[in-house]
């Protein structure tokens, strides 16, 4: 397989993240300064995960660039580590 494919669902499940990680973000009540007070630990939580996700992006992006490509034995332990934690869930 391509390190393609990989590169680009790996940015696809980031780009949901962030998604999500805005929809969290409310409007303020007012127009002035005193009402965003209320909603700055949210958003500087929000902007803290933004910089370890991008953080998190940017070396993906930078140990995919080393690859030539993907093998199923570099595969394997992602999907083997899914499926021993969906099996335990009885």
């Amino acid at each position: 397989m391509g390190k393609g494919r990989l590169e680009a669902f790996s940015d696809g499940v980031i780009a949901i993240l962030i998604t999500i990680m805005v929809l969290e973000l409310k409007v303020p009540q007012g127009a002035d300064w005193d009402s965003l007070r209320p909603l700055t630990p949210v958003f500087l939580t929000y902007v803290l995960s933004f910089l370890f996700l991008g953080t998190y992006w940017n070396n993906h992006h930078h140990m995919l660039h080393t690859v030539d490509r993907i093998t199923g034995r570099w595969r394997s332990p992602i999907s083997g580590s899914r499926t021993a934690s969906t099996s335990s869930w009885r």
